[in-house]
């Protein structure tokens, strides 16, 4: 069982931290764990006052102990999927989005850019979906 020991600053921060200003709720209870941890309370008894799961009140102590204050009150970045097209890609697909329309048609659709993507190099597996997002995340409106 990891003892936390905090310094007079660190609680007296924490403690402004809890009481003052918006912050995100995940930050709040690693805090909280950390004032609790503190007062020599069990995890046990820090899960069930904070309502967090025991594994992760001794994870936070850990991080506490390992890394410092900063690093136990803030999210660690996670993996997520990776990307799939990089920025050159994404920029042909944009471009494509701003070329004049197939004839006959008054404007692309996402479906039909898609299909047109597909018969290009290195875009056999995009789907409109991905199209949809890349032009979402670049403010593109093809209405």
């Amino acid at each position: 069982m990891l003892k936390i020991k905090l310094k007079k600053e660190e609680r007296e921060f924490l403690q402004r931290f809890v009481k003052k200003g918006t912050k995100k709720a995940r930050a709040v209870a690693r805090a909280n764990i950390l004032l609790l941890a503190d007062e020599g309370y069990s995890n046990d008894d820090i899960s069930s006052a904070t309502k967090v799961h025991r594994q992760s009140v001794w994870r936070i102590k850990k991080r506490y102990v390992k890394e410092g204050l900063d690093s136990a009150l803030k999210e660690k970045p996670r993996p997520g999927q990776p990307r799939k097209y990089t920025d050159k890609e994404e920029a042909e697909i944009i471009a494509t989005a701003c070329t004049a329309p197939p004839r006959g048609l008054k404007r692309w659709t996402v479906r039909l850019l898609a299909g047109e993507m597909k018969n290009r190099k290195g875009f056999k597996t995009i789907n409109r979906e991905s199209v949809r997002l890349i032009l979402k995340k670049r403010k593109l409106s093809l209405g």
